[in-house]
């Protein structure tokens, strides 16, 4: 069996004299499958931090949001979450293809509390799931190896003022990416975007969009 710390974080732990105390919080709180204090957690997040594994040995971390429950829990060792309308470079998706390793961060900000969790990712064309997440372009779905909570204390407590405007709901047409707008991208936006410009108001420069994100429009 692999072990949980490595060679370098073993060193480190003898240094500052934790070695014993990073042993028996393993033991204490790295479980292998969800259990019934994680599973609500999870899912009652609208968002979480995915961190992949690029062709270069790169890590990626990105910010997943959604409505919550958007992360569904689908047995003890499975979750399951959409992947949204992006801006088309595919980092976090293209690194799963080519290594299946991926982290999720769980983060309360309102009662300061987080989650982490270590996996293989997976996606296949036309999966079941896609009917229950509506705006997906595809679903993820990630089998979960460690799960264990960490301490709270650094996270700075804040609240949450409104959901993003631009979450896909069902029933309701999200609006259209700004950055969707720039004179820059026209000529390569795929031909499902090319009205986009002139619907939102039409094509802006890098300034005017530059612009429009001070003010929190994306």
């Amino acid at each position: 069996m692999e072990s949980f710390y490595s060679t370098e974080q073993q060193q480190l732990q003898e240094q500052f004299e934790t070695h014993q105390l990073a042993e028996r919080l393993q033991q204490l709180i790295v479980e292998s499958q969800i259990s019934e204090q994680h599973q609500p957690f999870i899912e009652s997040r609208d968002f979480f931090f995915l961190t992949t594994i690029d062709h270069r040995g790169y890590p990626t971390c990105s910010y997943k949001g959604g409505h919550p429950g958007f992360v569904k829990v689908l047995d003890p060792q499975t979750l399951a979450f959409p992947s949204y309308d992006g801006n088309g470079m595919f980092l976090s998706l293209g690194n799963i293809k080519g290594n299946a390793k991926v982290g999720l961060l769980f983060i309360d900000f309102e009662n300061p509390h987080r989650v982490r969790v270590h996996g293989d990712a997976s996606m296949m064309e036309n999966d079941p799931l896609i009917s229950e997440f509506p705006g997906a372009e595809l679903v993820v779905r990630i089998k979960v190896s460690e799960i264990f909570i960490n301490c709270p204390r650094y996270i700075h407590p804040m609240q949450q003022q409104q959901p993003s405007k631009y979450v896909p709901q069902a029933n309701q047409t999200a609006p259209g990416a700004q950055w969707k707008r720039l004179d820059l991208v026209q000529d390569v936006l795929p031909a499902r975007d090319q009205e986009t410009a002139q619907l939102l108001g039409g094509i802006i420069t890098i300034e005017e969009y530059g612009a429009l994100v001070m003010k929190g429009e994306g």
